[in-house]
């Protein structure tokens, strides 16, 4: 009987053994999933504030080439030509 006390003895250990690593892995696994929240966080920041200074990218060379610059009369030739249809999108649509 005692061969099977030490048995029963030792799986208890090693069961306990394997619960305190599940537990371990699980806190570990939680601390990686708000980590990898707060990085998606961040991503998706710096993507809104790339966009921004995207959009006052294209603005601030726009303004450069209504001064007088000939680098980007083209585009904005276009951009000017773009603002017209939607004007006039928005009087016909008045107009119904």
């Amino acid at each position: 009987m005692s061969v099977i006390a030490e048995i029963i003895d030792t799986l208890e250990y090693k069961v306990e053994k394997l619960f305190e690593k599940s537990k371990g892995l699980e806190k570990n696994n939680q601390e990686l999933r708000l980590q990898l929240a707060k990085a998606a966080q961040i991503i998706q920041k710096q993507s809104e504030e790339m966009e921004a200074l995207k959009k006052q990218y294209d603005t601030l060379k726009i303004a450069n080439s209504l001064l007088g610059s000939d680098n980007n009369k083209r585009e904005t030739k276009l951009k000017i030509n773009s603002l017209i249809r939607e004007i006039d999108h928005c009087i016909a649509q008045l107009s119904d």
